[in-house]
């Protein structure tokens, strides 16, 4: 289901952006419940990263990745133009900060799909504008289920995405939120009310003193 309309007269009322960080192990459905959440919201966009990985021919720059060589990453790096990155099999992944700092100031909402490292680093440098939210499987036995229906892996890198995923697990309790994806339904409906909830919170929303104080004069 689409996320409804803001409603008036609260649209009117300046709000900050927020920052939604999406994290589970592999499997347990994170990029299908981001997926729907973007595909339903128009007020939620990917944010998209930079990379020193070749551009795929399906893959359009600016669309679904910054494509960099490794020496301007290191740059952006070394400047503190990155809020967050990491090394995966050997390339370079981060999220520019300054397309960030705008989306927040303008009160447009951002969805990053990123593991725990990523996360603790965006909970380091923007940490009144992070929500984030990990979800789970409802048991390993599910988990492992899930990776052999994928039918993408041999079973030795299941198993090392299993090791993994005890290992992912293991930082839940850092995370604002988290979510047992036992029916995809009832974990997107749990992740969209997480985004209508926060983007209410009082602290998010400079504008309610001028709104408030409009309703006092009136």
């Amino acid at each position: 289901m689409p996320l409804p309309p803001p409603h008036l007269p609260s649209a009117r009322i300046k709000r900050r952006g927020l920052m939604l960080v999406i994290s589970s192990p592999s499997g347990a459905g994170k990029s299908t419940i981001a997926r729907n959440v973007l595909e339903h919201d128009p007020g939620l966009s990917m944010s998209v990263s930079v990379t020193t990985r070749s551009r795929r021919a399906s893959e359009i720059e600016g669309v679904h990745y910054h494509f960099k060589s490794q020496r301007e990453f290191e740059r952006m790096r070394a400047s503190e133009a990155l809020l967050e990155w990491a090394e995966v099999h050997g390339n370079f992944y981060g999220t520019p900060r300054e397309a960030a700092e705008v989306a927040m100031a303008e009160g447009r909402d951002m969805l990053f799909d990123i593991d725990w490292q990523g996360a603790q680093q965006l909970q380091e440098k923007m940490s009144a504008d992070v929500v984030s939210i990990f979800i789970l499987p409802p048991s390993m036995d599910e988990l492992r289920a899930r990776l052999q229906r994928r039918a993408e892996d041999a079973e030795d890198v299941i198993e090392r995405r299993l090791a993994n995923a005890r290992a992912e697990i293991e930082h839940w309790r850092e995370y604002d939120y988290v979510v047992v994806n036992d029916d995809l339904d009832r974990a997107y409906t749990a992740v969209r009310s997480i985004v209508q909830a926060e983007r209410l919170r009082r602290d998010r929303r400079p504008g309610l003193f001028d709104f408030i104080q409009g309703l006092l004069e009136g």
